[in-house]
């Protein structure tokens, strides 16, 4: 199988590689750029550990191939962070209100919580549970998580 030369910017970085046109977007992020914050779960878009931005966009890296992400702008939990490694308002939401457990999940909650509240500054508590229900937990029982989303909100107003 022949492989396709592609470019994407992988938080603000130009990450280039040839790759077969069957590798995931969720692959080509751990194996070629080193981003091992986007997780691997379930690998049908079901539980949501390896939701990435990509234009912007919170979507299921593991339903992608990388070449269909080539000249895209894509954004993991890495690059979330500041310059200075600081954490971001939702991760330091997260750590404080206890909202992870294992951290398995953690990644691709913050990623999705983070293009919500972009798109929604002030959610409503059953809005926060509806943005919620994209993304499995098998650990905490989201009541941490639910509370970092509404601290994380509240923040924002």
């Amino acid at each position: 199988m022949s492989e396709i030369d592609i470019e994407v910017r992988v938080n603000e970085a130009v990450c280039r590689s040839s790759v077969p046109p069957r590798l995931t977007l969720a692959d080509f992020l751990r194996e070629r750029c080193g981003l091992t914050g986007t997780h691997l779960g379930c690998e049908h878009g079901v539980c949501g550990a390896c939701t990435v931005l990509l234009n912007g966009e919170a979507v299921r890296s593991c339903l992608l191939f990388a070449v269909q992400a080539d000249g895209s702008d894509v954004t993991t939990v890495e690059g979330l962070s500041g310059a200075g490694g600081e954490l971001s308002p939702v991760q330091e939401a997260f750590r404080d209100h206890h909202g992870l457990q294992c951290g398995f999940c953690t990644p691709g909650f913050v990623v999705s919580v983070t293009a919500f509240l972009r798109d929604n500054p002030m959610p409503t508590d059953e809005e926060i549970r509806d943005a919620l229900s994209g993304n499995l937990c098998r650990c905490t029982g989201y009541q941490g998580i639910f509370a970092a989303v509404r601290a994380a909100a509240d923040r924002r107003a």
